[in-house]
């Protein structure tokens, strides 16, 4: 069926949406995608709300979280009408959306993650059933809730030799792997683009370091990478998950720009080199999606930290902008047809799970 999937990710830029035509198993066709920014009012007002859902005990009403959720909820119509616009689509032709929401607290060690975003509505917006609340039922269930793309890594990845890596670098990053016998394994791996972001935003005037330019001309301290890389997390073995305000760029503060940048990309990718340290088997090749695969400099620390040939997953004919967004539409079809999206190899679940709630148009 034709699928539509919404990710608004760690990044806090904007949301991605993919149509995909998928049988939520072997065979997925990507059809359109579409991205739309968030504009930097509503922007800060969403790092607001991960920051007071954070210093949370449990989820519960809070006035500011509630009008971004109303505000968030708005968007994702705005971009599901832009995305059937441009596909020449109408709502009739789609069988379901998956929806993810946004992340704005994530603690599985208390038992809950919180996804805002009103499923409700936007099924009724378009009279197309809505998946959503993807990770809740994974981490009541004594799981991570993360990461959820292993799965569509997994059917995507059919073709290509094996053991095999999918990175994704978003805010934060997360690591798919499977090995020669099949195994899935999956976790956290640590920060990918969200401190480097901060640390732009804040001391550059800028949103992101663009192509890694100012990180390429900073020297990395390796005395404050070791002291971030001491903190026990990085040590546990998977399964794993973390929530971008985990880590604060603190660390860095006194630092010209240049390598403060320098040193929170290095930071990144001695997350993943310790990660990769975590796998069955060392994979030859990552296969890297998401926005930080446009980083250069963040790509060649990876490639020398981990000692493999770090790629970006374009090569392979996949859209890496597109990925997360197309995985929860993939995900959303297996919730319809009773497929587990998690497993204890991946999200460290007990047994497979479906998840995800369903709201119907």
């Amino acid at each position: 069926m034709l699928a539509i999937g919404l990710m608004s990710g760690t990044s806090r830029d904007g949301i991605d949406a993919a149509l995909i035509e998928t049988d939520g198993a072997g065979q997925v066709e990507a059809i359109a995608f579409h991205a739309m920014q968030y504009d930097d009012g509503f922007r800060l007002r969403l790092a607001e709300a991960c920051q007071r859902a954070m210093a949370m005990k449990k989820p519960g009403f809070e006035p500011l979280i509630a009008s971004v959720e109303a505000d968030l909820t708005e968007y994702h119509v705005k971009a599901v009408a832009d995305l059937l616009g441009r596909s020449g689509h109408i709502a009739q032709d789609v069988g379901v959306i998956g929806f993810h929401g946004h992340t704005v607290a994530h603690r599985p060690e208390w038992g809950w993650t919180w996804q805002i975003g009103d499923g409700a509505a936007l099924a009724g917006a378009f009279g197309i059933s809505v998946v959503g609340d993807l990770r809740s039922a994974d981490v009541a269930a004594g799981g991570q809730g993360a990461p959820l793309l292993p799965v569509y890594h997994r059917a995507l990845a059919d073709g290509l030799a094996k053991p095999a890596a999918v990175l994704n670098l978003g805010g934060v990053a997360n690591i798919t792997f499977i090995g020669s016998d099949g195994t899935l394994v999956a976790f956290d791996t640590g920060m990918a683009s969200g401190l480097i972001d901060n640390w732009m935003q804040t001391h550059g005037d800028a949103a992101y370091d663009a192509g890694g330019a100012c990180a390429a001309r900073g020297t990395v301290d390796e005395a404050r990478l070791a002291a971030l890389m001491a903190d026990p997390w990085f040590a546990a073995p998977p399964p794993k998950s973390i929530d971008r305000e985990q880590f604060s760029i603190d660390a860095v503060r006194g630092m010209n720009l240049e390598d403060g940048a320098a040193t929170l990309t290095a930071f990144t990718a001695a997350a993943v080199a310790r990660g990769v340290d975590h796998l069955p088997e060392r994979p030859a090749q990552i296969h890297v999606a998401g926005g930080g695969r446009h980083n250069a400099t963040l790509m060649a620390m990876l490639a020398q930290r981990t000692g493999a040939q770090v790629l970006s997953v374009d090569e392979l004919g996949w859209d890496g902008d597109a990925l997360e967004a197309q995985g929860f539409a993939y995900m959303a079809v297996r919730r319809l047809k009773g497929l587990a999206i998690s497993f204890p190899g991946t999200t460290g679940a007990p047994a497979p799970m479906t998840g995800g709630v369903l709201f119907r148009a």
